[in-house]
């Protein structure tokens, strides 16, 4: 239908019926839009103002667009937090209404090496107890998680009787984390990850590399959280000084 009668900028009336047209369910999440040339067609406006839609439409991450392949609905994060807030992967699937559950990968214990070593400000060799687990949500595989702890608060075998390690670390060890020191990196696709997290090829993943700090500002926990991009969204509010 020809959207060329409304008289407002005519970009303005593409973002509109395009954003009715995917909450009404004609364009799904995750789903390929028709090319520039059909959808310019169908709507009756020039290639030039679909374009201008389109990017507006990609600033404000309704779609997603890839060069060369084509123009798609973004998949709806379905956790969201804001990244100032401290809260451990369950709490943030039980507050979005999921139930969270852990697939245990690995655990073991290994020397700490160098850069370990600084990040827990060791100055000999200890020993740092390494567990690989899958986060899930209602049963889908959503994070993956890399978590270091100093081995001497890890009681063995402890670990599995706990969704959350921060509930652990707080009734088996008296340690609470009181705050975080996060780096985020994106990352297109990784070839093991993201096939365990069964991220379609076009989803990126949120890497999380954080330092948890105790009541007495030592550092206890050093996770690499692996998020699927398409599942979670992390803002920030920054405050002017």
């Amino acid at each position: 239908m020809s959207i060329k009668t409304d008289h407002r900028l005519l970009y303005l009336k593409v973002i509109e019926k395009l954003k009715a047209d995917i909450e009404e369910g004609k364009y799904e999440e995750g789903e390929k839009l028709p090319s520039e040339f059909e959808l310019s067609k169908q709507l009756g406006i020039s290639r030039a103002t679909l374009r201008e839609a389109l990017r507006i439409l990609e600033d404000e991450n309704v779609l997603i667009r890839k060069h060369g392949v084509g123009t798609f609905v973004r998949t709806r994060a379905l956790f969201s937090s804001g990244i100032e807030e401290l809260f451990s992967v369950t709490e943030m699937i039980e507050r979005a209404g999921k139930k969270a559950a852990t697939v245990f990968i690995s655990s073991v214990s290994i020397p700490a090496v160098d850069e370990l070593k600084n990040k827990f400000n060791m100055d000999h060799e200890e020993m740092l107890h390494v567990i690989e687990r899958v986060r899930t949500a209602d049963g889908e595989p959503v994070v993956y998680c890399i978590d270091h702890i100093p081995e001497a608060l890890m009681p063995e075998g402890v670990q599995h009787k706990y969704v959350s390690l921060l509930e652990m670390l707080e009734k088996e060890a008296g340690k609470r984390i009181m705050y975080a020191v996060t780096n985020i990196e994106p990352l297109g696709y990784h070839d093991r990850i993201s096939e365990v997290l069964q991220c379609p090829e076009e989803a990126a993943l949120l890497v999380l590399k954080q330092v948890h700090y105790d009541q007495h500002d030592e550092p206890i926990l050093y996770s690499c959280n692996y998020f699927r991009a398409d599942k979670f969204n992390f803002t920030v509010v920054r405050k002017r000084l």
